[in-house]
């Protein structure tokens, strides 16, 4: 047999050249599998996103005709079908706060307000929860609350100063916030039914839910929230 070349010893050129060869096209092999395996991956990420979405939009109609629970499981599946949605799932943390999942739901809402800091809608219900579970109270939510940066919407203001303060004076200034326009008038009278029904208020409650479903924003609008309104009325037998 051949003998190899002694320690320090130059190798033929054609060895050299077919070696750089192998090296360069196991290179190129790598490269390819790589590439491959990136793009499979790409198309199962887009493929799971598409049926999480269906499945989001699922949830989406359950809650507007007022089966929560049908809601939840159709979020649920959306997770299943792509754990990054988990932490955008707002609508999920709606759905398990009127099924009276207190505890789930503000576990939900505290994700989505570390994704989004600046939304001061999942602060608040993040707070109603916490107060409408029996194992914490309202002083525990407001205790805990969640602060949020600057919410684009001026009214927003207005309803975080409501659940931060509990007071009267909070309430006269988020109803005087309200006649700005047609969506301020909405979202005045919603969350003011939400703070007068966590602290036990039934009959102020309603009137500012109902109040905030006769206005022209919730019938004309197409806002999600309008169909949150109708389903914590109809949840409480209220229409």
């Amino acid at each position: 047999s051949q003998m190899s070349p002694a320690r320090g010893a130059r190798a033929p050129r054609a060895c050299a050249t077919r070696d750089a060869r192998r090296r360069t096209n196991r290179r190129d092999a790598l490269r390819g599998v790589a590439a491959a395996i990136v793009a499979t991956c790409a198309r199962a990420e887009r493929a799971n996103a598409s049926v999480a979405s269906e499945k989001i939009k699922r949830g989406a109609r359950e809650f507007i005709r007022g089966d929560v629970r049908g809601a939840i499981d159709a979020f649920d599946d959306a997770i299943a079908s792509d754990e990054r949605f988990s932490a955008y799932m707002w609508q999920r943390g709606l759905a398990l706060y009127y099924a009276g999942a207190y505890e789930e739901a503000a576990k939900q809402f505290r994700l989505d307000v570390a994704q989004n800091p600046n939304d001061t809608e999942e602060s608040v219900w993040c707070f109603a929860s916490e107060a409408m579970d029996p194992e914490k109270g309202i002083a525990y939510a407001r205790e805990n609350m969640l602060i949020t940066g600057r919410d684009s919407r001026p009214v927003m203001s207005s309803v975080f100063a409501l659940f931060a303060e509990g007071s009267e004076e909070a309430a006269t200034r988020l109803r005087k916030a309200g006649r700005s326009n047609a969506s301020d008038e909405f979202y005045s009278a919603l969350y003011l039914g939400l703070f007068y029904e966590i602290n036990g208020d039934e009959e102020r409650a309603r009137r500012e839910i109902e109040r905030a479903n006769r206005t022209a924003y919730a019938r004309l609008s197409g806002d999600y929230m309008t169909d949150v309104a109708r389903v914590h009325a109809k949840t409480r037998s209220w229409s």
